[in-house]
């Protein structure tokens, strides 16, 4: 589990399709200290919940192996990570924890596509269109999930959503790059998920 706070942005270094191409093995470049990342150890990429296969020190930087299996490649952005690409990272949560954010599974759902961005004085507005599946979940002031980064929704509008981003998110996390057309990946609220399946058993 995770709260969608960003606690590192990491880097693509190393990238291997394995498997006839369904299966990538990627190496990522961080700031965490080693000697916590164990193996098997779950790490949220971009909100996508991916697990070490190996971790090392190399030029003074912590790196991690993970594998995006054929699910994970169709499914989210993954499928166009290359090298050199920055990702949100966050750690798994540890019993004791702060929850800073909302409770994210980093089971991505989809993909959304960012359709505008305005930029304000210390601030910035996106809109985001998503499939009318996963917009039926999106609510004003609920939460949602964007690149992992546990957001608000600030408005809705049949498929279509805006979120404000405060200047110290733009900086510590990959959204401050974003541009109209960019497509990131969306975990809806778990809440409005049990919510809807509820409704449905009950109609």
């Amino acid at each position: 589990m995770f709260t969608g706070i960003v606690t590192d942005i990491g880097e693509i270094v190393s990238f291997t399709p394995v498997a006839q191409g369904q299966l990538h093995r990627l190496r990522i470049a961080c700031r965490y200290d080693q000697t916590t990342i164990a193996d098997g150890a779950s790490i949220a990429s971009n909100g996508v919940c991916l697990t070490v296969v190996a971790s090392g020190v190399a030029g003074g930087k912590t790196w991690y192996d993970v594998d995006a299996a054929a699910e994970t490649l169709a499914l989210t952005t993954a499928k166009h990570w290359k090298l050199g690409t920055k990702l949100n990272l966050e750690r798994a949560l540890k019993i004791g924890d702060e929850l800073g954010g909302h409770i994210v599974a980093g089971h991505v759902d989809g993909i959304a596509t960012l359709v505008s961005r305005e930029d304000l004085p210390d601030m910035a507005r996106f809109e985001l269109s998503t499939t009318r599946e996963l917009a039926r979940f999106v609510a004003t002031k609920g939460s949602i999930t964007l690149d992992g980064v546990s957001l608000t929704v600030n408005t809705v509008r049949d498929v279509t959503f805006s979120v404000l981003i405060i200047p110290h998110t733009l900086s510590v996390t990959t959204i401050g790059g974003w541009k109209a057309g960019d497509e990131v990946n969306i975990e809806v609220d778990l809440m409005a998920r049990y919510a809807a399946r509820l409704t449905e058993m009950t109609t």
